[in-house]
């Protein structure tokens, strides 16, 4: 067996490995208690890790919390996660994110992942929409280090702010383009 192989089966061995374990662990879904105990630590996460985060949350509207996104891929590959809609530090309603992909892609991770709803067009949307795909609607940009540099609390102008945090695995990359969503029971 040449070392590329070896290579690929490895990837491909712990993307089956971390699927499995994460979907076992992910079988039962997580009591609204579960969620709220896990946004909340999240959010403390996100807060020590960009303190910008923080400034950006006593503007916010609303705030998207998705603790633990789940992504697994060979060629085609997904994502999944719940979360919560907090207004203030009132659970407004609970979501699912969903992705889906292909493409040139081999390994798993998983991280969280913030929205910070900017204005009340941007909250009603998600409220109003039977299911938000990023990238259609209200304006997201995904804050990272580059992006923090060159905002203050004074030019916030967009309707939502996305960071991304946490990530453990191996996969290259995290785009939160092209997620769905949608609304779910708790």
């Amino acid at each position: 067996m040449t070392q590329t192989m070896r290579f690929f089966l490895s990837i491909f061995l712990a993307t089956a490995t971390l699927a499995s374990t994460s979907l076992l662990n992910n079988a039962g879904a997580a009591t609204a208690e579960d969620l709220n105990a896990e946004s909340r630590q999240a959010l403390q996460t996100l807060y020590k890790s960009n303190p910008f985060a923080e400034t950006i949350s006593q503007k916010a509207k609303a705030v998207l919390v998705f603790p633990k996104i789940i992504k697994a891929g060979l060629v085609f590959g997904g994502s999944y996660g719940e979360g919560e809609l907090l207004e203030g530090k009132k659970v407004e309603n609970y979501y699912n994110s969903v992705t889906g992909s292909w493409g040139l892609q081999a390994g798993a991770q998983s991280y969280g992942y913030v929205v910070f709803l900017m204005s009340d067009k941007a909250v009603n949307y998600v409220r109003e929409t039977k299911g938000w795909e990023i990238g259609v609607g209200p304006t997201v940009v995904v804050v990272n280090e580059g992006v923090a540099k060159n905002l203050s609390s004074s030019t916030l102008k967009d309707d939502a702010y996305a960071f991304i945090f946490d990530q453990e695995g191996l996969m290259i990359g995290v785009s939160i383009e092209g997620t769905k969503i949608s609304l779910i029971k708790r």
